[in-house]
C-alpha cells in the first residue's frame, strides 16, 4: 500500500513543496508558543489557573 501511494505521489508536479510547508508552520507554532509562555505575565497564568476553581 505505502509503495502505491509513494509512487503515486511521485507523479504529481510540485508536491515537494507541501513537506517543507507543513515543517514550517509547524516549527512557527511552537516557536510562538514557546515565546509566549515565557513572556506570558505571572499575573495572567495564576488568574487562569484559579478559573476552574471560582465556584
Amino acid at each position: 500500500m505505502l509503495k502505491f501511494v509513494k509512487n503515486h505521489m511521485e507523479t504529481i508536479a510540485g508536491i515537494e513543496i507541501y513537506p517543507i510547508i507543513s515543517l514550517t508552520i509547524f516549527f512557527t507554532f511552537f516557536v510562538v508558543l514557546f515565546w509566549w509562555v515565557f513572556t506570558a505575565k505571572k499575573e495572567y497564568i495564576s488568574s487562569v489557573s484559579e478559573l476552574p476553581l471560582d465556584n
